[in-house]
């Protein structure tokens, strides 16, 4: 039955249902970093003005947070360099509201303001150009990054799209590259740990003449996992080159180049879960997966004046990835290449007033692509997946052409000394071009092939915000934002049984957000954030009952609302004591939200397709709360020496859309040492799961099966590193 739900009572119902070991210690680390603050100006250890942060997302260009009006978390180097993530989860999972799985090696699944889902809801970008093109998401898509040699994480959570376009609905994650030293720098990071676990991290750079400068960063990772046949490896490169030309001109250039190959890695039901959690159904090559990605862009910055600016950013992507989806090897397997290339260009023009600024910019991308699928014979030994054989028949092949011209406008308007107001708007234009490859009859059913075709369509995307300066040190906002995904190209032309996808329109959401911010005492930063989105023409599937009978339909006809409070706190605690919380309860439901449901009718005696309803039911998979908190102690009586103890929480969550199954929740603990020798020399060493707790990462079912499917987490596992420079 439908629910209702109150902003006020949302924190403190969730909150109720964590465990009692998760209530005290949020409730004892808050209080205590609040109790901390009036004793805080003479502490030595001081944590920066959150207010004075810079953050590059908003607008494309460098901005304190004092003049956002909206949610930013940052990860800085210096957290980077702490945490030493293995995994992206590993560093994003501290910013507030902020969910990033570990699906094995660096797969993930993410969950910002929605549900832990492979949803193209989010868009990932580097130095502000995404990543993959409008219509080619990838929910493993931060593997493409190089993280651990970022010079910074920043997460704009809910919609963006006024600014980036497409996808840009649960949030906005952006990683900001290093920039080139001033004088002659080289850093060396082995690393090793549990499970095969090898890392080099290599930094070098210098100056070339007078007004240029480069750096490069290597990154080699090997891993043989803690579950069976479960290795990866990655290597990244990436290279920046700045200079200043002339007087007024500046120039960065900007390569990446990413190889992974993971291995496939199964659910596992609930016996072995419990008690053979290394048991991975996928051998060989089962589910593996190899990505390249490559990207090339070369921003030009020309200033004629202190109040102008100019920038044309050229950019260049290639991508090729071979993959057998490991979901689909009981019942339809398959090995999919796909391939693309993008050729764009970012164009933008900044003025600057007394009491404002205006930018306008336009975004261009030329993305021709090619999809290719084979179907392949599975090799089964009881309930293992041992091998497969290509059969060199193709279920699909198909190029596609992508073509969106973006143009946008942002203002931003300081009417009196308090408050700075912002409006902005994008209009993105798509234009795909398909051509089917295959001269075959389309006659397969389970593999219904669309006539070639050429499909169009726009999305308009306005937001509005304001900052009120309450004080010097406290500020409120509001924003107002508009958000859009257009449907992928696999979704539009590999429709699999389902008819009517190349009809799918964008799907839509609004999102309205309120949120105080500020620093008390010179020292405790703090950021409250409260939110409310709905979300429209999604895209459903379901059975469409005719005269002829009974067909799969995929239509825009699903609406949901997501709704929660974010809370941070970071401040130190004493004089060689330092705290950071965050904290985010959730209602997310379906208001309108059709799903084919099928099985087994005894009384008819034979397998059956039914559609239901499931609005007014919580959205599967949507954690109700997440919590991170860090303990960290750094002691006088020994120079260099930093020790965190982190807590990690995971609320309780449906498992299917009919809210039957849950999966608990659970909590983590990891400890992080760090030791430094001298100026050049640092060891460092993490321990993860202290307490070897059994979690799952990703438990979900099918509606009508009431088998649970888990993903084991890492048990206890030690790793350790050292950092030279010179």
């Amino acid at each position: 039955m439908p629910h209702r739900f109150a902003f006020r009572s949302l924190f403190t119902r969730s909150f109720a249902r964590a465990s009692l070991r998760s209530r005290a210690l949020l409730t004892v680390s808050i209080a205590s970093g609040m109790a901390a603050s009036g004793a805080l100006a003479e502490a030595p250890l001081q944590i920066d003005n959150a207010l004075e942060q810079v953050i590059v997302t908003a607008t494309r260009e460098a901005k304190t947070r004092s003049e956002l009006a909206e949610s930013v978390g940052v990860i800085s180097e210096a957290q980077l360099k702490e945490i030493a993530p293995a995994h992206p989860a590993d560093a994003l999972n501290r910013v507030a509201g902020v969910h990033v799985n570990n699906l094995g090696g660096e797969g993930h699944m993410t969950a910002i303001r929605q549900p832990i889902s492979t949803a193209g809801v989010y868009l990932f970008l580097e130095d502000g150009i995404p990543t993959r093109p409008t219509g080619f998401f990838n929910h493993n898509g931060l593997y493409e990054i190089n993280v651990p040699q970022s010079a910074q994480l920043e997460v704009t959570k809910g919609p963006a799209s006024a600014l980036y376009g497409s996808d840009a609905i649960g949030g906005v994650i952006n990683a900001v590259t290093r920039a080139a030293p001033e004088s002659a720098q080289v850093r060396l990071n082995g690393e090793v740990g549990a499970n095969g676990w090898r890392r080099a991290l290599i930094s070098g750079g210098n100056r070339l003449g007078e007004n240029t400068a480069f750096r490069m960063d290597l990154n080699s990772t090997a891993s043989e996992g803690f579950r069976d046949a479960a290795d990866y490896t990655r290597t990244s490169f990436s290279s920046r080159l700045d200079s200043q030309f002339a007087e007024g001109w500046d120039s960065k250039t900007v390569l990446s180049y990413s190889t992974i190959d993971q291995s496939g890695v199964s659910g596992l039901e609930e016996a072995d879960y419990r008690h053979n959690a290394e048991k991975n159904l996928y051998q060989g090559d089962i589910g593996n997966r190899e990505v390249q990605a490559f990207r090339l862009s070369s921003e030009l910055a020309y200033t004629p004046n202190e109040a102008s600016l100019i920038t044309a950013t050229p950019f260049l992507r290639h991508n090729t990835m071979a993959m057998m989806p490991s979901w689909m090897v009981t019942y339809d397997p398959n090995i999919r290449d796909t391939e693309f290339s993008s050729y764009g260009l970012l164009l933008k023009y900044r003025r600057s007033f007394d009491r404002g600024e205006v930018i306008v910019g336009v975004d261009a991308d030329y993305t021709p692509s090619e999809y290719r699928e084979e179907r392949i014979e599975i090799t089964q030994e009881g309930v293992y997946f041992t091998d497969y054989a290509r059969t060199g028949e193709r279920t699909y092949y198909f190029e596609a052409e992508q073509t969106s011209v973006s143009p946008y406008v942002h203002a931003e308007f300081a009417p009196g000394d308090r408050w700075r107001l912002s409006a902005g708007v994008r209009y993105d234009v798509f234009a795909v071009d398909y051509a089917d490859q295959l001269g075959t009859p389309d006659r397969d059913p389970s593999h219904i092939r669309p006539a070639s075709q050429s499909r169009d369509y726009d999305n308009l995307s306005p937001k509005l915000g304001a900052v009120y300066k309450i004080t010097d040190n406290h500020q409120l906002y509001a924003s107002y934002r508009h958000a859009f995904r257009a449907p992928t190209v696999g979704t539009l032309f590999r429709p699999g049984s389902s008819e009517g996808t190349t009809e799918l329109d964008p799907v839509t959401s609004v999102n309205q957000e309120i949120g105080l911010r500020g620093i008390v005492g010179d020292a405790v930063n703090y950021e409250v954030a409260v939110y409310d989105m709905t979300t429209e023409n999604d895209i459903v599937s379901f059975i469409s009952n005719t005269d002829e009978g009974s067909d799969r339909k995929t239509a825009n006809a699903g609406e949901t609302r997501h709704q929660g409070v974010e809370v941070s706190v970071r401040a130190p605690v004493g004089e060689q004591w330092e705290l950071a919380v965050s904290y985010a309860a959730m209602r997310q439901e379906y208001r309108d939200f059709s799903y084919i449901y099928g099985h087994y009718d005894f009384v008819l005696g034979r397998y059956v397709q039914e559609n239901l309803n499931f609005a007014g039911n919580d959205i599967s998979r949507a954690p109700e709360s997440m919590g991170n908190i860090t303990l960290a102690y750094t002691p006088g009586w020994l120079t260099g020496l930093r020790v965190e103890l982190e807590w990690s929480h995971m609320g309780r969550y449906y498992t299917d859309e009919t809210n039957t199954r849950q999966y608990a929740g659970h909590e983590l603990l990891n400890l992080r040492a760090s030791r430094d020798v001298g100026e050049d020399f640092s060891v460092y060493a993490r321990l993860c799961n202290l307490t070897d707790a059994r979690y799952s990462t990703y438990t979900a079912n099918q509606v009508g099966d009431e088998d649970l499917s888990y993903r084991p987490g890492l048990p206890r596992s030690l790793f350790a590193g050292v950092r030279y420079r010179f």
